[in-house]
């Protein structure tokens, strides 16, 4: 007897799409068919897709943000967001404050997570500080342990590393077989920017985009692969928000580079208009990069279907509005180079893509499966064991009613932050079964399982290493 069968549901993978019943047995799938026979609970599916849970491997969840500011959610509060979406596995970053160890930095953040996670986790590093005892003993360590990817950073002040600090972290992932993830934004024309606006007393939240524009964003994205071709390690540029920078990656791609990209549902919706808002409302849409313009967006639906980006990803990185720890911390109403730096999504991703890509014909379902599960699973060292549905696969499913509309409001999410960006957004098509290694967490659009539920994952080496 199964513990679970799923009957009468459409199933889609990055590559099919079939009917048939699901049986789960001690948390993974067990049997793909017809008449699989009695169970101890039967969820019907008919009328709905059931698709792979989503991964999100772009989150950033307890994290130090600077004096006097605090991220809005705990791993409590962003998992559950995140299994309220249709997710079921999210990838944090431990972040290695300067002069710190980074091994504990890494047992920092399991004492954060232990106990607390709706989904099931995984962490990759950021390198804030790469020393000789860094390189030489704990990242070499830490990948063996299955932290088997790390991010870099070229802007933000205490995070940049300049070129050469970035080849040396390079070099250690061409060692030991690390997938290298970068943020991409030219540091100097961002602060000479920023200085000028400033002279100029424009301080308002909306100078945040110009001060980070598509050139900065272009010439960072070029160099980093340029510093990865050198180094001959395989590259994720995260977060792109326009075409120039897309179409670095595609170059570098058609050259055989191994060079991915990610981009995010802000880039897809939002535009650098929303940041233009009364008094300070436009803090709610600070990120970086920053959204663009419609042109941009259609870029990113362009590299989205061509493959240029192979992953979707929220960046979600929460900070609450109202709050003088948030978004209105005090020193931002100074200046929007205070303001906060980020914007919470984890629970908004599939359903904006499902709706705007699915539901509008931009992309086809199996796409749609690939670029919110399967990529990340194959790209981060979790595959097959997570991303898809097939025999021996853990039992990560979300179950979508693909007819479902409504409107988007911040309630819906469930996290810890007190707005999104996303408000008023019409959406088709929702996921509203969602399990977790054969664990039913939200049924029929309510939670339902208990934090404590999601474990930790080591990873692989990633397959594109």
């Amino acid at each position: 007897m199964f513990d679970t069968v799923i009957r009468g549901g459409r199933i889609s993978t990055a590559a099919d799409t079939f009917s048939c019943d699901i049986g789960i047995s001690d948390g993974r799938i067990a049997a793909l068919g017809t008449d699989l026979g009695p169970a101890r609970e039967v969820i019907d599916a008919t009328g709905r897709w059931v698709l792979p849970g989503g991964i999100d491997s772009h989150v950033h969840i307890s994290q130090p943000s600077g004096e006097g500011i605090v991220m809005a959610d705990d791993f409590e509060s962003a998992t559950r967001s995140a299994v309220i979406g249709g997710n079921t596995t999210v990838l944090p970053f431990c972040l290695q404050e300067s002069g710190a160890s980074l091994r504990e930095s890494v047992q920092a953040y399991h004492a954060k997570a232990e106990g607390q996670c709706y989904t099931d986790i995984s962490f990759h590093l950021i390198i804030s500080d790469p020393t000789a005892q860094v390189l030489g003993q704990e990242l070499p360590a830490l990948v063996r342990d299955g932290y088997t990817s790390f991010k870099v950073f070229m802007t933000y002040e205490g995070l940049a590393l300049n070129d050469r600090q970035m080849l040396e972290v390079m070099a250690v992932a061409r060692e030991t077989r690390a997938l290298v993830m970068v943020h991409a934004e030219n540091y100097d024309i961002i602060r000479f920017l920023t200085d000028r606006f400033e002279a100029d007393g424009k301080t308002a939240p909306k100078f945040h985009a110009p001060s980070r524009p598509v050139i900065a964003e272009r010439e960072a994205t070029h160099r980093a692969i340029s510093l990865a071709e050198l180094s001959d390690v395989p590259l994720m540029v995260v977060h792109v928000s326009n075409r120039e920078a897309m179409e670095e990656i595609r170059r570098a791609r058609q050259r055989g580079l191994k060079i991915f990209g990610e981009t995010c549902p802000q880039y897809l919706v939002l535009t650098e208009g929303d940041l233009d808002g009364l008094d300070m409302e436009g803090a709610k849409y600070v990120c970086s990069p920053p959204p663009r313009d419609l042109a941009s967006q259609q870029a990113c639906w362009e590299g989205l279907q061509q493959g240029v980006f192979s992953v979707f990803s929220s960046d979600h990185c929460p900070f609450r509005y109202d709050d003088p720890q948030g978004k209105l911390v005090p020193k931002g109403r100074s200046s929007f180079r205070w303001v906060p730096n980020g914007i919470p999504g984890v629970g908004a991703r599939l359903p904006i893509l499902f709706s705007e890509g699915v539901m509008k014909g931009r992309i086809d379902i199996n796409r749609f499966v690939a670029l919110t599960a399967t990529n990340h699973a194959r790209t981060y060292g979790l595959y097959p064991r997570k991303g898809t549905v097939a025999v021996g696969a853990d039992a990560d499913l979300a179950i979508w009613d693909p007819e479902r509309r409504q409107t988007l409001t911040h309630d819906m999410l469930q996290d810890g932050s007190d707005y999104t960006p996303y408000e008023g957004l019409e959406i088709t098509g929702w996921p509203m079964t969602t399990l977790v290694r054969g664990r039913v967490m939200v049924r029929d659009g309510a939670l339902e399982g208990t934090k404590g539920s999601g474990i930790y994952l080591p990873r692989d080496i990633s397959a594109y290493a």
